[in-house]
Formats: C-alpha cells, sequence, structure tokens
C-alpha cells in the first residue's frame, strides 16, 4: 500500500458510516469497505474504491456482505456505486483513475 492510498483510506474513514449518515447519524464510527460489485469472486477493488462502513452496515444482517451485492440496494435502495459517488463528494475530490 503506498503512502498516498493509507492517506485516502483514513480520510474515508474519517467520514464515518456512509449508510448512517444517509439516516441522518453523522459521525458513526466507519471501517473500510474495498467495492465488490464488478471485481472477480475473492478479488478486492482498488484502495480507491473504498468506501466507510460501521460494522453494522458493513458486515451485519443489514451491511453488504450480509445482504450481497444484490440484496443490498434491494434492501437500502442504492448501491455501492452510489455510496462511492457520495464519498469522493464528501472528500472533495475526484476518483483518481485505477
Amino acid at each position: 500500500m503506498t503512502n498516498d492510498e493509507r492517506r485516502h483510506l483514513n480520510d474515508v474513514a474519517e467520514l464515518g458510516c456512509a449508510v448512517c449518515r444517509r439516516m441522518g447519524y453523522e459521525g458513526t464510527p466507519a471501517e473500510i469497505h474495498h467495492k465488490r460489485a464488478g471485481t472477480g469472486a475473492g478479488r478486492r477493488s482498488s484502495h480507491y474504491d473504498a468506501i466507510p462502513l460501521c460494522p453494522e452496515h458493513h458486515r451485519g444482517k443489514t451491511g453488504i456482505h450480509g445482504l450481497g451485492t444484490k440484496g443490498f440496494p434491494k434492501y437500502w435502495g442504492f448501491d455501492e456505486d452510489d455510496l462511492l459517488a457520495e464519498t469522493y463528494a464528501y472528500l472533495g475530490k475526484t476518483k483518481p483513475k485505477t
């Protein structure tokens, strides 16, 4: 991992959970979720495709890993791409080409 990737992931985590924020709960502690949709089985996307999610919305029953990449948007009405775009908007950055 490069220093730039490390800084980026720290900035992403400091935003707090993207799902909680949509529900009106600002600053919920977050861990890093690497976007799954569009990657092969067992493969992780770029560190620049990271989304901040709290443990429940990351690994819990209502989270991306609990519901899966197809079930998550059905349950919540938005997907990883929506959350990734919001993450970059909150960071005031544009996503680098990876």
